[in-house]
């Protein structure tokens, strides 16, 4: 008998980065990365629980930057460069790992994975997200989008730009998946009392809240975060598990830090002879990963003193921590649902990076528990959270709390001594985007004129990422983070003068739709003033 509901819900989000002008650019490897090591192997997951029989019933947002990432021609053609070259590598590393056990069946492995790339990129025509499109449809996942550039929503401050964060991800979605969108992923889970009424007025049904954000809610919440609430704007929230966030991302106590999993600190790239690696670095020559790691966790040991990696040992470590993590959740919800009285659901929440390129047997460990749910007959049963919410009984209103899910729970890593000068020209571009979008809103437009606003939507909206402030706090690629923000903004301000003037410069417009072409159906229009909700 089910006693209670599992919803496993993977955030998959990644900065537009996109770079035409370079043959080879350093941030664009973080998509080549997260697609070798977790898209492909999630979707390889999902597919062969399908096969089975077993529908995997995963909610994974996919946000409209990543999604354009994706989808891109050009970024797929280096994709594809950057998979051939690795798989040239592994041919190599067969050969010079022959004479060590764990090493040469490593080197397998990678073969094995970078091959398994490959094929997908042949059958699904370069787009994965294609496949994953696929398993969407016929109801095996649940796909869910993000705010437009995973914005931070309560850094706003002109609520135009809530709505159009919000309004452009729901509209991309439509255009992407054939589908109207029932859940959104808020940009850092971030959260205030402003966003509800235009999550309704978008055509969103639920978002997701971290563990504070709906325990301290007025009410406070009957079920604490074990049944969705509803909030005055009329949407539904989940709140985030703690118990499940503790096993997977704890530094101390999660499963990633077995010693027998994969160490993903030590790599090929710093440990090969240069003239050796040096074919596989870019151009610059500069030491980076190439993804081919040889060595285990072990323990808290120096990077040199770590052990090698033993996939099989590895692999039979992942099938017990899933087996784990059932009879803890299994024990959970029966305790719930003995004194809640009502049959809870367990929203276990991460990014999906965490698995295969952080966790690296995190695609295994959670194939392992979605098979292990459907073949023990558990008391607890996978679900999404489209089908709790259309099966499950009224909500409780409540007001949630003000909350992110970022370190120490609000905003501090988006706001603070070494970001906090971004926000006024953020702010001070935004109203000029309103009040340009209110000026033109009934004017006739040339072509050219309309691609101009457009175009200064997208800058702007690209500046409004919550990934440059994140990146200035942790101190990784500032002055990439800062370039980015810069440049946006002053693509930004140099189509508003020449809009204003009346003489936008047409091949400088056209450079930037081609470099920043995501939201091809995104209208100006969406900056402007609206009655307040």
């Amino acid at each position: 008998m089910v006693k209670g509901y599992l919803s496993i819900v993977l955030h998959a989000h990644l900065p537009f980065i996109r770079h035409p002008e370079h043959e080879f650019f350093l941030e664009e490897d973080w998509l080549f990365e997260a697609t070798t090591e977790t898209y492909i192997p999630l979707l390889l997951s999902f597919e062969k629980l399908v096969q089975e029989g077993i529908y995997p019933k995963i909610a994974i947002s996919f946000s409209p930057t990543l999604a354009a990432m994706l989808e891109d021609s050009l970024l797929q053609k280096k994709y594809r460069r950057y998979v051939e070259q690795r798989l040239e590598l592994c041919e190599k590393e067969m050969v010079r790992t022959r004479n060590h056990l764990l090493n040469h069946k490593t080197a397998r492995l990678y073969r094995e994975r970078f091959k398994q790339c490959l094929s997908v990129l042949d059958r699904c025509r370069g787009d994965i997200l294609s496949a994953f499109k696929q398993l969407k449809d016929a109801g095996a996942i649940e796909i869910l989008t993000c705010t437009a550039t995973h914005g931070m929503l309560p850094l706003m401050a002109h609520p135009e730009a809530l709505r159009a964060q919000i309004s452009v991800s729901y509209q991309d979605y439509q255009y992407r998946f054939n589908s109207k969108p029932t859940g959104i992923w808020l940009g850092e889970c971030a959260y205030d009392h402003r966003v509800g009424p235009y999550l309704k007025s978008a055509g969103f049904e639920y978002f997701f809240l971290d563990h504070h954000g709906i325990t301290y809610s007025r009410p406070r919440p009957r079920y604490q975060t074990y049944a969705p609430v509803l909030t005055q704007a009329g949407v539904a929230a989940f709140g985030r598990d703690t118990e499940t966030a503790l096993q997977v991302w704890s530094a101390t106590h999660g499963y990633p830090g077995d010693s027998n999993y994969r160490e993903f600190y030590r790599d090929l790239g710093y440990d090969g002879e240069e003239a050796y690696i040096r074919p596989y670095l870019h151009p610059d020559g500069i030491r980076r990963n190439v993804g081919l790691k040889y060595h285990r966790v072990t323990g808290k040991v120096d990077l040199s003193q770590k052990a090698p990696y033993d996939p099989d040992a590895a692999s039979a470590t992942a099938e017990r921590h899933a087996e784990d993590f059932l009879e803890k959740r299994v024990s959970q919800v029966e305790h719930l649902n003995g004194s809640l009285k009502i049959k809870p659901i367990v929203t276990a929440m991460y990014d999906a990076e965490l698995f295969g390129h952080w966790w690296f047997e995190g695609p295994q460990f959670l194939e392992q528990t979605l098979r292990k749910i459907r073949s023990q007959r558990l008391a607890i049963k996978a679900i999404t959270p489209s089908e709790y919410l259309h099966n499950s009984p009224e909500l409780q209103p409540v007001k949630p709390e003000i909350s992110s899910w970022g370190d120490k729970g609000y905003f501090e890593v988006w706001l603070n001594s070494s970001n906090h000068w971004i926000y006024l020209p953020l702010h001070k571009a935004t109203g000029k985007m309103i009040e340009s979008a209110n000026r033109n809103q009934h004017q006739r437009l040339n072509t050219i004129e309309r691609r101009g606003l457009n175009q200064a939507a997208r800058e702007l909206l690209l500046a409004q990422a919550s990934d440059w402030a994140f990146m200035m706090t942790t101190g990784s690629h500032v002055s990439y983070a800062e370039t980015r923000i810069q440049s946006h903004l002053e693509n930004f301000n140099k189509l508003q003068v020449q809009i204003s003037r009346k003489e936008l410069q047409e091949s400088f417009l056209t450079d930037l739709e081609s470099k920043n072409n995501l939201f091809s159906h995104i209208d100006f229009k969406i900056f402007c003033s609206a009655p307040a909700l």
